[in-house]
């Protein structure tokens, strides 16, 4: 059995990980969260990328704790802001984390303008105690909405209408439809079969 830290205070991601191992099949790997481990600083995430962040995340916690980690970075590109939020997504209005704040700005820059073409992107990253350090990239391609639909999800959820689920939002998915399509999701199965080197390696 090989401990995998994940270098997040959302759950949710944890338990991602979680679904996508045992969707693969892979076994021998416990996933283990911040709280279960000592507390410590967390890392100015200050990289011009989403790979950059995530690989800062991933060393902060090897480095803390000695355990392979795994961190992800992750945010909404739109099209016609170039890209925007990106790696700000989750402090585009000035203030981390708060979603409501962030997604009212986006509607209200977004509000006259017909191209509404985005994607969630993720980039995840596996380090591990021995230096190696992998990444890799999902991006889950749809368009954003005019106002919010639905109460499941984080963040842009629920502005954001995914083009494999035409007429609902992403806030409107089960964990499990989410889970099965969503661009961490994607980029987690790519490096599922490095994780469970990791458990080979240890057995």
């Amino acid at each position: 059995m090989v401990k995998v830290l994940v270098a997040s205070n959302n759950a949710k991601k944890q338990r991602e990980l979680e679904a996508v191992l045992a969707e693969l099949g892979i076994e021998g790997v416990e996933v283990v969260s911040l709280a279960e481990v000592d507390s410590y600083p967390e890392p100015r995430e200050d990289g011009l990328t989403f790979e950059d962040n995530a690989l800062i995340k991933a060393r902060a916690g090897v480095a803390a704790t000695g355990l392979p980690c795994v961190a992800d970075d992750s945010g909404l590109s739109v099209t016609a802001l170039n890209g925007m939020p990106g790696v700000l997504s989750a402090r585009w209005s000035g203030s981390h984390g708060d979603d409501e704040a962030n997604n009212r700005l986006l509607l209200a820059q977004m509000s006259d303008i017909a191209v509404r073409d985005a994607a969630f992107v993720s980039c995840c990253a596996l380090v591990t105690p021995m230096g190696d350090e992998f990444t890799a990239t999902g991006r889950w391609e749809g368009t954003l909405l005019r106002a919010p639909r639905g109460k499941g999800g984080f963040g842009y959820d629920p502005l954001f209408e995914p083009a494999d689920t035409p007429g609902r939002s992403s806030a409107e998915l089960s964990p499990e439809e989410k889970n099965a399509r969503s661009h961490r999701g994607a980029a987690l199965r790519e490096l599922a079969p490095l994780i469970a080197q990791l458990e080979a390696g240890a057995s």
